[in-house]
């Protein structure tokens, strides 16, 4: 790693320098300008003290649709005192693999389905749907797995439904993440309580210092500033200082949790109502033969849409048409990245890639600019390749330690601020600090990044925009209220229709963490991160025509062999 006490004038020789170096720079570096604050007096608030940025008719309209695209069934409404008996039990429901449609065995091709039914904790059947479900296919000895989907027949009853995508034994697997009864209460705290995560900011004037609370939802209690961005009309206040002007906030950071928790706690249980595997019935393993010639496949009713991919011997194969390749040593990461720049933006998952390319590449070395690590911005440069590869996180919220509020920089801004072209990649996550938030305040930030994107790509269309998207992640019982992989879920909906029909490629993490043998973790362990590494690194370096290995010469021979 590189430290240096960096001055104004070396930073601007480093760029200059740079500039050279690079041949042909496609980045337009600009100085953030002031923005001015505004404050506002309790009187005029009237958000329901969550103030949104305004939509357009034509952006409200799409908001609608994409809300009842992913509208979660109705809850049941919880009695004070909540009594338990009549909620979801995983240890009474079960699971049961359906026989297959057409006479012989199951084959590659085939969707197998496996009936969902819920009883709660007196053993009785549910009458309604709404519970949390994940489910996965997977034969641990083959590193194989692929994630299922999951119908909601609103009866209390639901379908799995998997592809069967490889040959030999494939378990079924599946999990109650929630009762209905919980989302009913996460749903409540969503609407009631979007200010349970909360931020500070310090103000210093003089010799004078004062911390206020901030948030995107400020109840009407005092005067606010308004912190609103001006380019991309993204929300953020902060309650005014006494005696203090809003132009001297210097700092952002995390305020800390309001407890929501009631009486509700029984419902968010580890071990006994959340993220608790489903008994099967019968057998919960079938096994898979190849495919025969002319004999037809088993198809589905329930789900038309495909995995996005899966695992087999560890290894992730895309079902979207791309190759994914292994980029097994540094020489292989560093042939695809030369000559590139890589612009990073997010949360931590995101730095999370940044980590990961700086721990695999000795010739890239990182460039210390004195910033928050956990922020940035972070920068990593390889001279002798030409490679630039960055880290910036996104704009508030953003649950972190105190960090400059200058430093506080919204992607679609950024993303303004890059000139694009066949050498330079743009990949952002963004997901793990909103889901405190009503959904419509993330998809409001997405909506703004599209735009940015639209304009990239409208300037520079060779771009290579990426998009990692959420994944499932553990949780205790007051981790449900900020963690919740309902809450994860609904926004991963959003963020696929967003962005569907735009020349982006997506990551997807969620299917990619679902899938694994590996415990779910927001950060995900190595071997699911380099999976990842490697599809982001096959969308940068498509193949040009031809194999390029061994193994992808016998993949495609025995896909022929099957048939």
């Amino acid at each position: 790693m590189i430290s240096a006490r960096v001055s104004v004038s070396l930073l601007f020789n480093f760029f200059i320098n740079f500039e050279m170096f690079q041949k042909k720079i496609n980045t337009t570096y600009i100085i953030p300008y002031p923005r001015p604050a505004i404050v506002t007096q309790p009187v005029d608030i009237h958000y329901n003290f969550c103030k949104l940025k305004p939509l357009s008719p034509e952006e409200t309209l799409e908001e609608q649709l994409l809300l009842e695209s992913f509208a979660w069934p109705e809850t049941p409404s919880l009695p004070s005192p909540l009594f338990m008996n009549s909620s979801s039990d995983p240890a009474h429901s079960t699971f049961t693999i359906l026989p297959r449609k057409r006479e012989g065995q199951w084959q590659i091709g085939d969707k197998l389905e496996a009936l969902i039914k819920i009883y709660d904790f007196m053993g009785r059947p549910k009458k309604y749907g709404a519970d949390v479900l994940l489910a996965r296919l997977h034969n641990p000895t083959l590193g194989a797995g692929v994630a299922g989907q999951v119908v909601d027949h609103l009866n209390g009853s639901y379908s799995a439904v998997f592809s069967l995508l490889w040959e030999g034994s494939a378990q079924v697997e599946v999990t109650l993440v929630h009762p209905s009864e919980a989302v009913t209460e996460l749903r409540r705290v969503n609407i009631e309580e979007p200010d349970r995560i909360y931020f500070k900011s310090q103000f210093r004037s003089s010799l004078l210092t004062r911390t206020t609370t901030c948030n995107v939802c400020l109840r009407p209690t005092q005067p606010v500033c308004n912190y609103t961005d001006l380019r991309t009309g993204e929300p953020w206040f902060c309650y005014k200082p006494e005696n203090m002007s809003c132009d001297t906030r210097i700092s952002n950071y995390n305020g800390g949790y309001k407890e929501s928790l009631t009486t509700m706690e029984k419902l968010f249980q580890s071990g006994v109502n959340m993220k608790v595997s489903i008994p099967a019935s019968g057998p919960a393993n079938v096994t898979v033969f190849p495919k025969q010639k002319g004999q037809l496949e088993v198809n589905s009713s329930s789900v038309e849409s495909e995995p996005s991919g899966y695992y087999y011997q560890g290894v992730w194969r895309a079902l979207d048409g791309t190759t994914v390749h292994q980029f097994n040593t540094s020489s292989a990461i560093t042939r695809c990245l030369k000559g590139k720049l890589v612009h990073m933006y997010g949360d931590s998952t995101m730095r999370q890639w940044f980590e990961y390319l700086n721990a695999a590449l000795p010739d890239l070395k990182e460039f210390n600019l004195h910033s928050h690590k956990s922020v940035g911005p972070l920068m990593a440069l390889d001279y002798a390749n030409n490679i630039f590869v960055m880290f910036r996180a996104h704009g508030p919220p953003l649950r972190t330690f105190s960090v400059p509020s200058m430093e506080l920089h919204y992607i679609a801004n950024e993303l303004d601020n890059v000139l694009g072209g066949t050498n330079t990649v743009v990949v952002f996550g963004i997901w793990a600090h909103f889901d405190t938030f009503p959904v419509g305040f993330y998809i409001r930030r997405l909506m703004s990044i599209r735009s940015a994107v639209v304009r990239l790509l409208s300037r520079a269309p060779g771009t290579v925009v990426v998009i990692r998207t959420g994944n499932p992640k553990p949780y205790t019982s007051l981790g449900a209220f900020v963690h919740s992989d309902w809450y994860t879920f609904q926004r991963l909906k959003a963020l696929k229709a967003i962005f569907k029909g735009l020349n982006v490629h997506l990551v997807d993490a969620w299917e990619m963490v679902l899938a694994h043998h590996l415990p779910h973790s927001m950060h995900p362990q190595p071997p699911i991160i380099k999976n990842m590494i490697n599809v982001f690194l096959s969308y940068i370096c498509p193949p040009k025509g031809g194999f390029t290995s061994w193994a992808d010469f016998l993949i495609l021979g025995l896909k022929a062999f099957s048939g």
